[in-house]
């Protein structure tokens, strides 16, 4: 690899005008000295590995699959870099498919797995010049538009986000390939970036929530130099398209630990880009307890392999500014539920910009939202309608998230876990001795007496 490729990855130490040269050199770790097992690795990841490896190219087992099992962790997808060319990999495996835009990769697919398979990257900073435009592409703020150059092992290590993530497992010979000390630095448990933090985080701003992700899911520390940047860069977010946002969202509060991961978004001024109205809300003094609630739930249920209702996650996330808007429009003397619709219209309005949610989670967001209306009001036969409602589950759950962080008095939710329970007689009489406070009758109106003609 050129020397020059080496020196454009330096990393920068800001705020006293001098680099300071991190060397990379290739480690080669034998078998006897790490803990990855072939035994480890899915059998589909294995056949991939092996039928590139007889077809001619070189292919390794790359990134977090390598990083979890030195952790002692069991990977649940396996990343395979290679040196074939998509349309190569596409060729020798006839159950893929091609897919991306900004740097092309394969997935090939058996049953529920999918091995994903990229070609080693090349660095697109030094290929400038050797390169079409379409080939690669920039923004004005330094955002990679599109990056499609091609090199070799030790480039496509060094072109990785962290150091973690670059480490190779090379199934001949079973050694762990090391270009950038991510063996180091897994063993001193810290998010490094492999070059220049500020450039990285331009090129992709992304990855400044993936150092979050990663420092929570780990329970790392992320280097000096790589946080050093974040708060400054965290409005290039905005630039990021909302899809691809909403996508981010769902990984960082899926992975177990989404307590850790708000409070470290919180921490470096990465909450307002994703959700800029919950964060303006709880800068005025909207509590977010809820949300701290709701994250607690969710990591609880992610470690018993329950899944998670994204609606459910953004309901718990858009709430505080829900709430602020709704306290709004009420004080500007709107009546209780039109003011809740006009605040789940504005809300919701306002995050699709952030985060694009998509309608098969929002219509269930705001009848979640809606039902925290109803479900008070059990008198007659309105307890019945609201079980049968599809989205009654999911709102009693919220109503249980919100009564366990001390935003309702306690009692309504267990009255609702009994109902469910008990059969229609107990039912019945659970619904009598709530009373019956019926709303006041209307009030007839006064009829205009009939004018009769007068008497001749």
């Amino acid at each position: 690899m050129p020397n020059r490729l080496v020196e454009k990855l330096r990393s920068f130490i800001p705020g006293n005008g001098k680099k300071k040269v991190r060397h990379y050199q290739r480690q080669e770790i034998p078998r006897d000295q790490h803990t990855v097992s072939r035994s480890m690795i899915s059998e589909q990841a294995r056949k991939v590995l092996h039928r590139l490896n007889k077809s001619g190219y070189e292919a390794y087992l790359v990134g977090g699959g390598v990083r979890d099992i030195l952790l002692g962790g069991q990977p649940k997808d396996f990343d395979i870099a290679t040196d074939a060319t998509p349309e190569e990999v596409h060729e020798l495996f006839r159950n893929s498919r091609l897919i991306g835009r900004r740097f092309r990769i394969v997935h090939v697919v058996f049953g529920r797995e999918i091995i994903e398979v990229t070609t080693f990257r090349g660095n697109a900073l030094d290929a400038r010049e050797e390169v079409a435009d379409d080939e690669h592409r920039t923004s004005e703020h330094g955002l990679l538009l599109r990056d499609n150059v091609y090199g070799n092992l030790e480039e496509d290590a060094l072109r990785r986000d962290f150091t973690i993530n670059a480490l190779y497992y090379c199934i001949r010979n079973f050694s762990i390939i090391d270009y950038a000390n991510g063996v180091q630095d897994l063993n001193n448990r810290q998010i490094r970036l492999i070059g220049d933090p500020e450039t990285r985080y331009r090129e992709d701003p992304v990855r400044m929530l993936r150092a979050i992700r990663f420092a929570a899911k780990l329970d790392f520390n992320i280097e000096p130099n790589t946080e050093a940047p974040i708060r400054k860069l965290a409005p290039l977010l905005t630039h990021i398209p909302s899809a691809r946002l909403f996508d981010e969202v769902l990984k960082l509060f899926s992975a177990g630990h989404g307590e850790a991961t708000y409070d470290l978004l919180r921490e470096y001024n990465l909450l307002a880009p994703l959700f800029p109205e919950t964060a303006q809300a709880i800068e005025a003094g909207e509590s977010d307890e809820l949300i701290r609630q709701a994250l607690r739930n969710t990591d609880a249920r992610i470690a018993q392999g329950k899944s998670v209702t994204p609606y459910f996650l953004f309901a718990a996330m858009l709430w505080p500014a829900l709430q602020a808007e709704w306290h709004r429009r009420q004080d500007n003397g709107d009546p209780v539920q039109p003011a809740l619709h006009g605040a789940i219209g504005k809300v919701i309005g306002r995050q699709v910009q952030a985060t694009a949610i998509p309608k098969r989670f929002s219509g269930p967001m705001k009848e979640i939202w809606e039902l925290q209306i109803r479900l008070p009001r059990r008198q007659g036969k309105r307890a019945f309608a609201t079980l049968t409602h599809p989205r009654f589950r999911a709102a009693y759950d919220f109503l249980l998230v919100r009564e366990s962080a001390g935003e309702i008095e306690p009692g309504l939710g267990q009255w609702w876990t009994d109902f469910q329970r008990a059969d229609e007689r107990v039912q019945e009489k659970m619904l009598s001795e709530l009373g019956s406070t019926t709303a006041p009758r209307k009030r007839r109106r006064k009829r205009s007496p009939v004018k009769r003609p007068p008497q001749s």
